[in-house]
């Protein structure tokens, strides 16, 4: 729980109040202090506030102070009660937040102009424009900014984005363990705040455009046809095992996000012309999407009346799938990235990052296999603009990227295509 007290610390006749944040966290006392813009007098603090006046304009001078600092103490306890770690508040935090107090309050400078306060300001303009998970995106970005910035000791502008922001940002991502890609990815999304605040009117730094960190080329992990049939013939003991290995070939063979093809149900089916076909609406796009359903796919209704297989949460379901490809001997050694827990001895905390490295191929399996093994398995053997179709990619090149392909494995697979004519 954290309090907010009001002081009058100057030797002048009228002042700022200044403030501090009081909490405690892991047992241990925090006293943030800042800096407030109400200017009271200092004979009305010793004198008025706590007092009960009859005279109405001090009444009102009164009513209009309260008011004030309940305002403040409200925003910062809703800022404060909204940080996941609190351990690294500073004087810095709260300052960013007194800035972003004034800001959305004062008609005159309604756009913040540092950073981390102005991602909030993008994402309450753009909360009706975006999805979910982009918004969730940002406010990841937030706080990885919001601890940055304590780890700089200063507050990032707008305006002090330029190369010397990207070089102490990619080291500070270094520092961190953050993928390559991670950092790569982040500041692109960090150009786009800077591109929205400078349509805002807001001063930008000229060199944002021009940065730019490089990208690692990680191998596309997926299953191909053989390792589905392992996969399917894996002797598995436990039936939650059974549902999420159904749920996996279902993904590889429909090619959908875990976000689209947990929400199946036999509702959704339809038959045409003596075809079964899926119709639902991708939730990342918003597309009205109908799919054939494979023979792979129909065997498991079947087998369930039917019905597809039990719901689970995503963390389950990717838990589980390591241990489904465990049990179908899926254990050559190839690169990719996964999730590990780096312990950091300064904070005595672990921090989850993604490590690249050569692992067992089962630990490289998660939710997001089933639609890369579509894509990849099927490339070559169905038209291109078909699985385009299917995965919902919105390019070609997107979709090639996706599947690891380049110009000239499209040029080969043309190729073949010419010699079947002639």
């Amino acid at each position: 729980m954290a309090t907010v007290n009001f002081l009058y610390r100057s030797k002048k006749a009228k002042a700022p109040l200044n403030l501090r944040l009081l909490f405690r966290y892991q047992n241990k006392d925090y006293v943030l202090g800042g800096k407030s813009k109400l200017v009271v007098s200092n004979y009305y603090w010793t004198k008025i506030h706590k007092s009960n006046p009859r005279d109405i304009k001090l009444k009102n001078e009164q009513t209009e102070v309260l008011k004030e600092l309940n305002n403040i103490e409200s925003f910062l306890v809703n800022a404060y009660n909204g940080h996941h770690d609190k351990s690294i508040l500073d004087k810095n935090w709260i300052k960013q937040q007194l800035n972003f107090y004034y800001n959305i309050n004062d008609k005159e400078n309604a756009i913040p102009k540092d950073l981390v306060s102005f991602i909030d300001y993008f994402i309450e303009e753009r909360k009706h424009e975006v999805k979910p998970a982009s918004i969730k995106k940002f406010k990841v970005i937030k706080n990885k900014m919001i601890r940055f910035e304590n780890y700089l000791g200063k507050t990032i502008l707008l305006n002090k984005i330029n190369n010397d922001f990207k070089i102490e940002f990619a080291e500070y991502y270094r520092s961190e363990n953050y993928s390559v890609n991670t950092a790569q990815r982040e500041l692109v999304f960090i150009k786009t705040f800077c591109k929205y605040a400078k349509r805002k009117g807001l001063e930008v730094n000229p060199e944002t455009e021009y940065l730019k960190l490089p990208k690692e080329e990680v191998p596309k992990v997926y299953l191909n046809f053989q390792e589905l049939r392992q996969i399917e013939d894996a002797k598995l003991e436990h039936d939650y095992l059974i549902n999420a290995r159904d749920w996996l070939i279902i993904s590889c063979y429909t090619g959908q996000r875990v976000s689209d093809f947990m929400r199946f149900n036999k509702s959704m089916i339809r038959e045409e012309s003596s075809k079964l076909l899926l119709e639902f609406k991708q939730v990342k796009t918003g597309k009205l999407m109908t799919i054939p359903l494979l023979p792979k796919v129909i065997e498991i209704l079947e087998k369930r009346k039917g019905d597809f297989p039990r719901r689970i949460s995503d963390q389950k379901y990717n838990d589980y799938i390591k241990i489904v490809g465990r049990e179908a001997k899926l254990f050559d050694i190839i690169n990719g990235k996964m999730q590990i827990n780096i312990a950091d001895d300064d904070n005595e905390k672990s921090k989850m990052r993604n490590v690249y490295g050569s692992y067992e191929k089962y630990k490289l399996i998660s939710s997001h296999i089933g639609r890369r093994s579509f894509a990849s398995n099927y490339y070559g053997k169905i038209p291109t603009t078909f699985l385009i179709y299917i995965t919902g990619h919105s390019t070609e090149n997107m979709f090639l990227n996706y599947i690891g392909k380049s110009n000239k494995d499209m040029a080969l697979e043309m190729a073949n295509m010419f010699d079947k004519i002639g």
